[in-house]
């Protein structure tokens, strides 16, 4: 090894500083002991696992883009299926999952997990699952989180993945409302983070991101509510190896690259309903964008 690296000053490895980002720190203690032993600079390879690992290539691009069709569309049935079955008592979380099970194999879609079918106070739970067992009716009158994420099943495919809100009935209440206009914002905002540092050519870290979009929730009063990161890094696996927009459950200092996909998906999380919005951006030189449709009122169905 000493040979190896005579010409060396600065060694990347699997390692963050205070194991800050332990996504990437993977190298063990006594192999930084060596390195360093032989007068070696030891610096976090975070960004080049990024650039290798969540960077998308064209083709990658355009099956975020096919996965994003046919998701907005099957999300676009499902609220018409959801409010006719609420009515006619045919409707739970499970069986609503599962109709969108069937959508996915319909469209060519595959998925790690089941969507997120969320009534009422289990919209509350960002964790929430609906199984058989356990899964709660829908009635009219009840608030519905749907968060769904998928792939096309084809090799190297890139994940769709996106969170949104319906209500069975005419009218929402005002407190739906005000909670749901308030997540809306936060996003917008983060996007707009985003946009900006890209369009100016600034870098920027995933961290950035989350604390703009936190800073506006705990101004609004609900900082206590808002118990998960900003967004995730999105490639072959939803939550993929580049930077997340996360300044709570770590300070992530890891650059948003060009070519990059993740989530903005801000919630505020109350014991009888929980709001997240989610939406997905994909950053090019120069540019930012957010990849699908963006919900801007909560659905009535």
């Amino acid at each position: 090894i000493k040979n190896m690296l005579t010409d060396c000053r600065d060694i990347a490895m699997q390692y963050s500083p205070n194991n800050l980002i332990f996504y990437v720190s993977l190298v063990d203690g006594g192999t930084l002991e060596l390195i360093r032993g032989l007068g070696k600079n030891v610096v976090s390879s975070g960004d080049l696992v990024a650039q290798f690992e969540a960077t998308l290539n064209a083709e990658q691009i355009q099956s975020h883009f096919a996965a994003r069709d046919a998701i907005d569309s099957i999300t676009a049935e499902a609220f018409k299926e959801i409010g006719p079955r609420a009515r006619s008592g045919a409707a739970t979380e499970h069986a609503m999952q599962q109709w969108f099970l069937e959508a996915f194999r319909r469209e060519n879609l595959v998925t790690d997990d089941p969507p997120i079918v969320a009534v009422n106070a289990n919209s509350g739970n960002p964790h929430y699952e609906p199984h058989a067992g356990n899964s709660s009716r829908i009635r009219e009158g009840d608030f519905v989180l749907l968060d769904v994420w998928a792939k096309k099943d084809t090799p190297g495919a890139v994940y769709y993945d996106i969170t949104w809100i319906c209500y069975v009935g005419k009218s929402p209440s005002d407190r739906m409302r005000e909670i749901f206009h308030t997540v809306r914002q936060a996003r917008d905002i983060g996007v707009e983070t985003v946009q900006t540092a890209v369009s100016a050519g600034r870098p920027i870290a995933g961290w950035e991101v989350d604390r703009a979009v936190r800073t506006f929730i705990n101004e609004s009063g609900y900082g206590g509510n808002f118990i998960h990161r900003t967004g995730h890094s999105i490639g072959t696996d939803v939550h993929a190896n580049g930077a997340n927009m996360d300044d709570l459950e770590i300070h992530d200092e890891r650059r948003i690259l060009p070519n990059s996909c993740f989530s903005i998906e801000p919630g505020i999380y109350l014991p009888e309903f929980g709001v997240r919005s989610e939406v997905n951006m994909l950053v090019r030189l120069g540019s930012a964008e957010v990849t699908g449709k963006i919900q801007h009122e909560i659905v009535t169905v």
